[in-house]
């Protein structure tokens, strides 16, 4: 099949040719196009068709009461977090960037009282809470909501904080791949008693397209790399200053040496499900974090509440250039 891609910069050297989910190269790979023609969603569950309604439950929004095709189908860029407060900042941050009106920014999602969703223009701003749990059913809810609503090939993003190995605080981690608490470039997920290994990649030319964005940025270093997404915020990340610990701060020391030996630069609790879930869905997807803390110094943020709230707009600044870069040359 032909190419799809609708890239946002010229290829250079050493750039991949395609997007992950473009036509030509994902056909070679698998029985279907990763998305319609029209670049809207293939979902790839025969159980959806028979529903009369579809309740879209943790959002507060469904089929039959929602006209989601008037109310989403212009949405471009999904942008995920992890606090309320967080994707309000971005939404405002992404109204201002675009230069799009954001009075009285209304959540989409209130009646759930479970998340919090923003929409400026063609962009989704909504947080996921924290971990993998909570993320996943917030990300599967919005990919079907995309798919009822005809979005045509949207790019999600994730903006977090994270721990650093071996980089600089502040510094911004555009997750290459992303490495599970048993050391698997995967999601396992226990599906009715067999666990499932989905594979964790990120989109290589999103990425490229991102960090050459970024080295436009002076205040702060920008890495490719790989990401650990744990479990669990003390043992599951090798802390010691957890309520418990069983292991010396020698063992946690080569543990993390030994992540960083494999590529890891950070390490935080979502990127193994946003990959694999993304991906499956044929939707390109980048995560970016920027680091509040070199792991291999210690394990608390001690930084101030001002410090990191300055830290936290890192990724939103190297985000919202993309979309604004996107919005001008393709959207307006």
């Amino acid at each position: 099949m032909d190419c799809d891609c609708d890239f946002l910069l010229p290829s250079r050297d050493s750039w991949e040719g395609h997007y992950g989910n473009c036509s030509s190269i994902w056909c070679k790979e698998h029985d279907e196009p990763a998305k319609n023609k029209d670049g809207t969603i293939r979902l790839r569950n025969r159980h959806l068709v028979a529903l009369e309604c579809d309740v879209l439950y943790h959002l507060g929004l469904d089929t039959k009461s929602n006209d989601l095709q008037t109310m989403f189908g212009d949405v471009k860029f999904v942008c995920m977090g992890g606090t309320k407060k967080r994707m309000k900042d971005f939404a405002e941050y992404i109204a201002n960037v675009l230069q799009l009106p954001n009075e009285g920014l209304v959540n989409i999602t209130k009646n759930s009282h479970r998340y919090a969703m923003y929409k400026v223009g063609p962009v989704l701003s909504v947080n996921h809470g924290m971990g993998v749990p909570s993320m996943t059913i917030l990300l599967q809810e919005i990919i079907k909501m995309l798919f009822y609503a005809k979005a045509k090939d949207p790019i999600f993003f994730r903006i977090g904080t994270c721990g650093g190995l071996k980089i600089p605080a502040g510094s911004v981690v555009i997750s290459s791949w992303a490495l599970n608490g048993t050391m698997e470039k995967s999601y396992n997920l226990p599906i009715m008693g067999e666990v499932h290994k989905l594979p964790s990649f990120f989109d290589k030319r999103l990425n490229q397209e991102l960090h050459f964005l970024a080295s436009e940025e002076t205040g702060f270093e920008t890495f490719i790399a790989g990401t650990m997404a744990a479990d669990d915020f003390y043992q599951g990340q090798a802390r010691l200053d957890g309520p418990f610990c069983d292991y010396s701060e020698a063992d946690k020391m080569s543990f993390l040496n030994q992540l960083f030996d494999i590529g890891v630069r950070n390490i935080e609790m979502e990127a193994t499900a946003f990959a694999a879930l993304t991906s499956q869905a044929g939707i390109r997807a980048a995560d970016v974090c920027v680091t509040f803390l070199d792991r291999l110094k210690g394990d608390q943020v001690t930084s101030s509440k001002s410090k990191l709230v300055e830290l936290q707009e890192r990724p939103m600044v190297l985000v919202g250039k993309y979309i604004s870069r996107y919005y001008v040359t393709k959207l307006k």
